[in-house]
């Protein structure tokens, strides 16, 4: 479908300027910036056109330098005033490219616009892609009215606020709380740090103005039968007549042109013979032109598009239930997308960033993504829509409950009436965009609330895609799908007659890449050395991912994460997209099942994982010599590996062990070749470490829920000699299941 750019005579408007400092703005220094950043300058903020699914010609961009002043509550609004400061829209205040980059729960925004001459006897809709969270408008000094919802579009006929000739003023109070709110709000806090970040304030999605007739369509709504060969389209309209119709039309190629008439606010039907499919390989698009007719002569029209495309449950030929797309079942692999920027947060620098996320998305192998507890601005779905990106879409989480164990009991009913408007105000805003294949209603029990309920409404109001019950955790045995999480996995939930299993995070690996960090300070769930440690160990989550497909019934898996986020460093790019930290195509074949070219780990020591190793072992405190080669153990027992208690994930249980600390030692063989490349291979919960021939080899706290590699120090890698050597471990348990077992692998290069 053809989207008509701002360049466009009307849209040049949007270089109008509030005030005349333009030349003096720059961005704020901020940590890191994207290579687009350099694209972004008053004259030029995001000119695309915001709304590609209802498409009109004429429209003004009002993004650009507004005045802005930091205000408090309870303010009057600065009606005919300046303001002391400007911003950058539709940037958020707290980001660099907005020009300030400081905080505050209020905000006053304010510019003039006029409107152009062949605008006249039009209504004047003035649009705002996004505001977070509560905004109130006045145009000309008269309230327009008030906004609440950080995440969905909202629009007002500001047609009788206008003066008949200059400029008019517009301006806008924020009230965003953030995490001393109870609104949904996603990952933004005031004070950022580990999986939680920076916060987003105010306007930061793009404010326009459209003229439309006295009569005019409000909003489509479109539904694809893929079955049937139909679409169904329901046109809302405003000031129109009881007589007033609707006709469709629907371009193909060789069938011509096919058309629909219909009511207003009422399902029209287009059939489409032999319908050509939507799907993540082939996303063809039908382009969709609506027109309202008033005496039968058109007085509004908008352009449109839509996919023909299917999600459904059905059970495989082994009778596990599978998820289908156009009735054939496809296994997604994606990353957890959380759609953060280091110059804009929650705002795209430029479109052609938007599209590259996509883009790199898809070459790095991947037919999904969940976006995570964020609503992208409309632009995003339609560049997944045109390039072919199933979506999981979160709903963003809120109120003061994040990992609550009882999730459902926290709720007020004021912050329960808000989580399920802004739900409803997603639903439709994203409804016609084919790419969103399933809803994800709550994430990982925050601010879980009324989690039956809320799911069989989304259910019923949406019949056309999956849903989510809850993401991880905080289960309830509803919805389309079982979903855990897992770090670093993989695992499958237990296969269940009516919903799907699903992993809906795993993974973590983190790599540091100097100059691309947002600060020194970084973390991820597991580290790595390399790129192509990196890329090794993904290969070997992705193998894990495929045996639990066939074996397990596993439908889906979502890695995380895309990008390295603030100090959060497990992201398959740099924070600033400048480095791609593995190698695309090798984690592009095993995203797709294809182990052909990847690394191997073999296993020449081998671990319990499948058959028991036998081992010397003590759970009493031995000697301070222990560890050392020439230790004599005869004392210890003899048992199976490994060793700890029944039900800790990942374990394979030889001899039970349940007190605080074991001690386990053996000896291996190992062959001349195999000393510069082999590794360790561990699982172990909790604390460990491990001694080759009485040197430290390696060390780490905490625990891990399945087998990995782990490197060897460089010190116990010269220790190690052709023939017979010694292995000397030691585990420590605090709480929780535990295990722990050991063996030494070698990596198989991948083929050039």
């Amino acid at each position: 479908m053809r989207i008509p750019r701002a360049a466009l005579a009307l849209s040049l408007l949007l270089a109008f300027a509030p005030f005349s400092r333009a030349a003096e703005w720059r961005p704020a220094q901020g940590p890191l910036a994207t290579k687009w950043a350099k694209d972004v300058s008053p004259d030029k903020v995001l000119p695309e056109y915001p709304r590609p699914q209802m498409v009109r010609k004429d429209w003004q961009n009002l993004n650009g330098l507004w005045q802005l002043a930091f205000a408090k509550k309870g303010e009057e609004a600065p009606i005919g005033k300046d303001l002391g400061d400007q911003i950058l829209v539709p940037f958020p205040v707290e980001s660099a490219l907005s020009g300030i980059m400081k905080h505050s729960d209020r905000l006053w925004y304010r510019r003039t616009f006029s409107v152009p001459k062949d605008w006249a006897g039009k209504r004047l809709l003035l649009h705002f892609g996004a505001v977070d969270w509560e905004a109130t408008v006045w145009v000309n000094g008269k309230k327009q009215g008030v906004h609440r919802g950080g995440y969905d579009p909202f629009t007002f006929d500001i047609t009788d606020a206008l003066k008949e000739k200059g400029d008019q003023e517009l301006i806008v109070g924020v009230f965003d709380p953030t995490d001393k709110g109870m609104q949904p709000r996603g990952k933004q806090v005031l004070k950022p740090e580990g999986i939680y970040y920076t916060p987003t304030s105010g306007i930061w999605q793009t404010v326009w103005l459209e003229p439309v007739a006295k009569a005019s369509i409000e909003s489509l709504k479109i539904i694809p039968d893929a079955d049937s060969g139909e679409v169904w389209l329901t046109a809302k309209v405003a000031g129109a007549s009881d007589k007033a119709t609707i006709r469709a039309f629907v371009p193909t190629a060789g069938k011509g042109l096919l058309t629909a008439t219909g009511t207003p606010g009422k399902p029209v039907a287009i059939a489409i013979p032999s319908p050509k499919l939507w799907s993540s390989d082939a996303p063809f698009l039908y382009d969709l032109r609506v027109e309202l007719l008033e005496n039968d002569k058109p007085v509004d029209a908008v352009d449109s598009y839509f996919g023909m495309r299917k999600i459904a449950l059905a059970k495989d030929d082994r009778g596990v239930l599978r998820i289908e797309l156009n009735n054939k079942p496809i296994f997604q692999v994606g990353p957890l997308d959380q759609g953060f920027w280091p110059d804009g947060l929650y705002t795209a620098p430029t479109d052609a960033a938007l599209k590259y996320d996509i883009e790199i998305t898809k070459k790095l192998g991947f037919n999904m993504c969940r976006k995570h507890v964020k609503v992208e601005p409309a632009r995003w779905y339609y560049w997944c829509d045109k390039l072919g990106l199933l979506v999981w879409q979160d709903m963003p989480s809120g109120d003061k409950s994040i990992g609550e164990k009882d999730p459902d009991l926290k709720r007020s009913p004021e912050s329960a009436k808000q989580y399920e408007e802004e739900l409803k105000a997603m639903l439709d805003n994203l409804h016609n965009h084919p790419c969103i294949v399933q809803w994800v209603v709550f994430n990982e029990g925050w601010g879980q609330f009324d989690t039956e309920r809320v799911t069989e409404w989304t259910k019923k109001y949406d019949p056309t895609r999956l849903v989510d019950c809850a993401s991880g955790w905080a289960d309830r045995q509803v919805g389309d799908v079982h979903d855990i999480h897992v770090y670093p996995g993989p695992a499958a939930p237990k296969l269940e007659a009516k919903r799907a299993a699903v992993l809906g995070e795993f993974g973590g690996l983190g790599l540091g890449v100097d100059g691309h960090t947002w600060s020194k300070k970084t973390w991820s769930y597991r580290g790595t050395a390399s790129q192509d440690d990196l890329t090794r160990k993904y290969e070997q989550l992705l193998r894990n991912v495929y045996k639990l497909k066939d074996e397990a019934g596993l439908c889906a898996a979502v890695y995380t994460q895309t990008t390295d986020v603030e100090t959060e460093i497990n992201g398959l790019l740099t924070y600033d997209r400048a480095i791609v930290k593995v190698d695309i195509d090798r984690v592009a074949a095993v995203n797709r099942g294809d182990f052909s070219k990847a690394a191997e780990l073999i296993e020449i020591i081998p671990t319990s994982r499948e058959k028991a190793q036998t081992w010397r072992y003590t759970r009493d405190k031995p000697g301070d010599d222990w560890f050392k080669a020439d230790y004599k153990d005869a004392a210890w027992k003899e048992g199976k590996g490994g060793f700890g208690t029944k039900g800790t994930p990942g374990a394979v249980i030889g001899t039970e062990w349940k007190t605080d600390d074991i001690w386990i030692r053996r000896e291996c063989t190992l062959p001349e070749d195999a000393l510069a490349e082999v590794q360790l291979l561990v699982h172990h919960d909790e604390d460990v470490e491990v001694y080759l021939n009485g040197i430290l080899a390696f060390k780490a706290p905490g625990y891990i829920t399945d087998y990995e590699e782990a490197p060897i120090s460089k010190e116990a890698r010269a220790a190690l000699k052709a023939g017979k050597n010694t292995i000397a471990v030691h585990c420590k348990q605090t709480t929780g299941g535990q295990y722990i077992d050991v063996g030494l692998v070698l990596v198989k290069k991948p083929k050039k």
